[in-house]
């Protein structure tokens, strides 16, 4: 059976992923008698392919990470078992593709290769050579490149067969959308502190003791580093930097436009093919027939497309007058302009703007003398890291350069002092015992150069260093049992039918809610609480110090005209029919696997392996 096309695109993933996997190692093949890394069916797992593969997969993995990721971190990271996995799934499915006779002809995949513009020489036609060229630069013969288009391509029309045209059981959208767009009538009152009729008790030792144990992961520290550190910062050296009165004033004229704005207007042009449109246009909105925005509207544009900004004198040429003279909010025209006779409204009239050399001189030499420390720091940087190399600890880079020392107990979430920088969080996140400093640029232009001393386990903090949070997580959560406890009457009357005035309760709020509502000052489980409910029963949900008691009223079906539920139908089908397309795919795989046969050649594997050592 002869497939009648394949893409150009689906050719260049394949020559290119070949490239890619190439660049920076070199064109390499592994020599010697081995072939293989194993087969499925009739179908050879190529030991090139296999390397080249694991080459491209590392390269991706330090691309990502910034750093150097040697074969032993990318074998326990499973990246050799990952690129194996995706071959011999390919080579089960090239097996498949042999036994049920499916390929791509030779002349349609002739015909595709000589149409590729990739390939042509600079006439516009096929370049043999240039097509020769690129084959070798991946470290491909012609033969072995047509076999590999031929292998995808029928990958994919068996790939294509299984997942295309999955659709979900109509029984099983419903029931989905039942059980999100299912609507519930509540009434609902809250309590707090002040309603609390009797007295609150207060804890004893035993009280907070027993709390504090029960509730430890509230208080315990989370793993920490201990990293000592060195650094440097624009500000630290801000008062060694003198900025001269000459290049204050050079800065001053060079952005003497930001100084001296002239007078200016915020205008919308509408511009017209005519004069004689221009005015009528003119004479309608004098009329009061129509406004600017209906004209607008009318020619199909929106007011963003008229909008020139700000403009000056200069700027608006020979309608500058006019414009100028007018009133804020005043439609003049019709005037000349680059485009043709328009009408133009102004929003705004922007005053000039003179700044002294005086006014501004602070705030010059704030900039002027940052950018300068900047760069004397970085002109440190290649000193400091001659220390460092030459064996200088974090103290010694204290003692013999500017840089300030520091330490911190540092883990993921902390934000204060240099921990506020994303460059030192990154850093302390990869930091490992043994780990060489080295000098690191912040965002600012600072440096720091860090040690880690030891990581802290997780530890639970003594009783006495949390002891108010103790205090007032008890007493806040003795306030909603004593709450419930104050209610029990109330939630029987309101079960009977009582309301909530007739219970001795302030209606708080009565609203229709579903599973996808978001109740604004309201604990989570109070959602939660009214999908469990039965009509006319009541539920207590306790939050922050205060107590919902809460009824339904009533179970309503899903609204058949509510938009948001109708587009999360679509996304719901979208999501399950591709769920349950790769779990076919999944099983076919599976299936052409078991039926094929896998053999694998560890000795072979290892000695791909070894390459990368």
């Amino acid at each position: 059976m002869a497939a009648k096309g394949i893409s150009n695109t689906m050719a260049w993933i394949i020559l290119g992923l070949l490239i890619i996997g190439l660049g920076g190692f070199g064109v390499t093949n592994l020599s010697g008698s081995v072939r293989s890394v194993g087969s499925v069916g009739d179908q050879e797992i190529d030991v090139n392919d296999y390397s080249r593969a694991l080459q491209r997969e590392i390269r991706a993995i330090e691309a990502e990470r910034g750093e150097p990721v040697s074969f032993a971190q990318a074998r326990e990271m499973g990246v050799s078992d990952a690129v194996l996995a995706r071959l011999i799934a390919a080579a089960a499915f090239d097996d498949e593709a042999q036994r049920i006779g499916l390929s791509v002809g030779d002349d349609v995949l002739h015909a595709e290769i000589v149409a590729m513009q990739q390939f042509r020489g600079v006439d516009g036609k096929f370049d043999r050579d240039a097509y020769r060229y690129a084959l070798e630069q991946a470290g491909l013969t012609e033969s072995r490149f047509e076999a590999d288009m031929r292998a995808e391509t029928a990958r994919s029309f068996i790939q294509a067969a299984v997942v295309s045209g999955v659709q979900m059981p109509e029984g099983y959208m419903q029931t989905l959308t039942d059980y999100l767009g299912q609507r519930r009538e509540v009434t609902w009152a809250v309590l707090g502190r002040d309603d609390l009729t009797t007295g609150l008790p207060v804890p004893d030792e035993a009280d907070l003791a027993a709390w504090h144990e029960a509730h430890a992961e509230r208080y315990t520290l989370p793993e920490r580093k201990r990293i000592t550190y060195a650094w440097l910062t624009p500000g630290m050296v801000l008062d060694s930097v003198e900025i001269d009165e000459a290049a204050l004033r050079e800065a001053f004229d060079e952005r003497a436009e930001e100084y001296n704005r002239p007078e200016r207007r915020l205008v919308e042009r509408l511009a017209f093919p005519d004069e004689a449109a221009a005015e009528a246009a003119r004479a309608r909105v004098e009329s009061g027939e129509v406004d600017f925005e209906t004209l607008v509207a009318e020619r199909g544009l929106e007011l963003a497309d008229t909008d020139l900004g700000d403009v000056t004198r200069d700027e608006l040429g020979a309608a500058a007058d006019a414009v100028f003279a007018a009133e804020v909010g005043d439609v003049v025209g019709p005037l000349p302009s680059g485009v043709g006779p328009a009408l133009f409204r102004v929003d705004a009239r922007l005053e000039a703007q003179t700044t002294s050399f005086e006014d501004a001189r602070a705030t010059l030499h704030e900039e002027l003398a940052a950018g300068r420390a900047r760069r004397v720091i970085e002109g440190r940087i290649d000193a400091i890291d001659d220390l460092l190399a030459g064996g200088a600890t974090i103290e010694d880079l204290a003692e013999e350069t500017e840089m300030k020392p520091g330490s911190i107990d540092w883990h993921d979430g902390m934000s204060e002092g240099i921990a506020a920088f994303e460059a030192f969080r990154a850093a302390a996140a990869a930091l490992g015992a043994g780990d060489y400093p080295k000098v690191i640029t912040l965002d600012d232009g600072g440096i720091f150069a860090m040690r880690l001393d030891e990581v802290i386990a997780p530890e639970l903090q003594p009783l006495d260093a949390v002891r108010d949070e103790v205090a007032a997580a008890w007493s806040t959560e003795k306030l909603v049992e004593e709450l419930k406890k104050q209610v029990g009457p109330a939630v029987s009357g309101l079960e009977s039918g009582a309301s909530f005035e007739d219970a001795g309760l302030t209606e708080d709020a009565s609203r229709t809610v579903t599973r996808r509502s978001f109740l604004a000052d309201a604990p989570a489980a109070l959602l939660e609480e009214v999908f469990r409910l039965e009509p006319g029963h009541v539920g207590l949900v306790g939050g922050a110090g205060r107590l919902f008691v809460v009824r339904l009223e009533k179970v309503l079906d899903p609204d058949p005209d509510d938009p948001d539920l109708a587009q999360l139908q679509g996304l719901l089908r979208q999501q399950a029919a591709s769920g349950l397309a790769q779990d076919l795919f999944q099983v076919l795989a599976n299936d052409i696997r078991a039926r094929a046969g896998i053999e694998l050649d560890q000795a072979a594997l290892n000695a791909v392996h070894a390459n990368f050592r």
